[in-house]
């Protein structure tokens, strides 16, 4: 396959309607904007299938991209009440995720946009996360600094462009999410288990004293390793020894331990950088325990915060469009020879 772009280099207009297509894991989905606003936004998830098997399996989640993309994409345009040829660009998730069902949202984004002969936009999906920030708040810009916390990244960013950020520190081990998966197995939980251990953490109280990664130490990286071992073997001598413990409390004990330092670090990089501005992104921003503790300390440090409402911080296509819009404007277009790629750096340009 060539290196060729899809399409003549278009007229960059200032509020383009893109389509985003995202199915890097078990959500099928499409979504349509203009400019900043959302005009639709569709999911077809296949997470009650891969609950089964307690997670997410590739083969079967590859099966139902395929099954399911030509509708959430038919939905998506028909919510938008916009027909396929007014499309200025169609922007896909690459990157990272589950190989096959990549390809899947990618095969079908590349002939959806040359049949329409409109640029294609790669987006790497951790960037789409970063982007769900711009759709929350229109009149959003750059400088600000963002918490980015999800199943594979957990990190701080000071956001310089649209296009260009810093890296201030990351997670040296397990990222945030998986953390959060890991002990939610431990506890018995169902598939998924983040939002089962957060409903399970609000019954109980943080009684357990558990370690807190790099707490004043290593800058703005941070480390899961060590919490999500001490949970694990905590559990594990209760069980083997008879004695009795308290699930909720080992559920609001780890969420404590895990959330409060990335609101302490969000906060201090916010003071270091001079920047009046918060966002952040990922699947665990979802967390109602992190929003509010993040919401109250942003107030009392006198900073605004910018949280996207809790749907566009787990997958959807909106943050693909929305990264995909910035990418637009920058003439950043992707070839057909744009191939799906398992695991991306997160690049800071």
């Amino acid at each position: 396959m060539s290196d060729i772009i899809l399409c003549k280099t278009p007229k960059i207009k200032e509020t383009p309607l893109i389509l985003g297509i995202e199915s890097s894991c078990d959500e099928t989905a499409a979504a349509v904007i203009r400019g900043r606003k959302i005009l639709s936004d569709e999911i077809i998830s296949s997470a009650s299938v891969q609950a089964q098997y307690g997670g997410v399996v590739p083969e079967i989640a590859s099966r139902a991209h395929t099954d399911a993309v030509d509708e959430v994409v038919s939905r998506a345009l028909h919510s938008a009440k916009v027909k396929k040829e007014e499309l200025d660009a169609v922007a896909v998730t690459y990157g990272a995720g589950l190989l096959g069902a990549l390809l899947v949202g990618l095969s079908f984004a590349k002939g959806f946009a040359f049949g329409l002969g409109v640029p294609l936009i790669g987006v790497n999906h951790i960037r789409g996360h970063l982007a769900a920030a711009y759709l929350e708040e229109e009149t959003l810009e750059p400088p600000f600094v963002t918490l980015l916390a999800s199943g594979g990244h957990t990190a701080l960013l000071y956001t310089k462009t649209e296009t260009e950020f810093e890296l201030l520190g990351g997670t040296l081990d397990d990222a945030a999410g998986e953390a959060f998966d890991k002990v939610a197995r431990v506890l018995s939980l169902p598939y998924p288990g983040g939002p089962h251990l957060e409903a399970l953490a609000k019954e109980g109280k943080p009684t357990i004293p558990l370690p807190k990664m790099l707490k004043g130490e290593g800058g703005y990286n941070f480390s899961y390793s060590g919490l999500k071992t001490a949970v694990i073997n905590y559990v594990h001598h209760a069980k083997q020894s008879g004695a009795p413990f308290s699930a909720a409390d080992v559920a609001c004990s780890f969420q404590h331990a895990a959330l409060d330092i990335l609101v302490e670090k969000t906060v201090e990089a916010a003071r270091e950088k001079h920047a009046d501005t918060v966002t952040a992104g990922g699947g665990v921003i979802a967390n109602e325990f992190l929003r509010e503790t993040l919401a109250g300390a942003c107030r009392k440090a006198g900073l605004k915060l910018v949280l996207p409402e809790k749907r566009r911080c787990t997958d959807n296509a909106a943050m693909i469009a929305a990264e995909g819009l910035i990418r637009y404007h920058a003439g950043l277009f992707s070839p057909l020879s744009l191939n799906a790629e398992a695991y991306i750096p997160l690049k800071t340009s």
